[in-house]
C-alpha cells in the first residue's frame, strides 16, 4: 500500500520504503484523533530522544560521540567503477 499511496500523492515512481509514520496518519485517523493533532503527537513521541541527544551533545562537549568498531572483513584494494562488475 505504501508504494502505491507514495506513487500517487507524491510522485515518485521509485522504491521508497515506509516508516512507522507513514503509518501513524492512518491510526490516528481510525481512533478519531483530530488531524491538528497529528503533528503534535508526532514531535511528542520524539522529544524523549531529542531531549537525549542534546544532553549528549552538553556532556561531551558538542562532539557526535560514535561507538567504537574494528573491521575484521578481508581487506580489499580500492577498484575504479570502470573496473567493477
Amino acid at each position: 500500500i505504501a508504494k502505491k499511496l507514495i506513487a500517487e500523492n507524491k510522485g515518485i515512481h521509485k522504491p521508497v520504503c515506509a516508516n512507522v509514520d507513514f503509518y501513524s496518519g492512518f491510526v490516528y485517523s481510525m481512533l478519531g484523533i483530530p488531524e491538528e493533532l497529528f503533528t503534535p503527537l508526532f514531535a511528542i513521541a520524539r522529544m524523549s530522544g531529542w531531549s537525549a541527544h542534546r544532553l549528549e551533545e552538553l556532556v561531551n562537549g558538542g562532539k557526535i560521540v560514535r561507538p567504537a568498531f574494528k573491521y575484521v572483513g578481508e581487506h580489499a584494494e580500492y577498484r575504479k567503477m570502470d573496473d567493477r562488475h
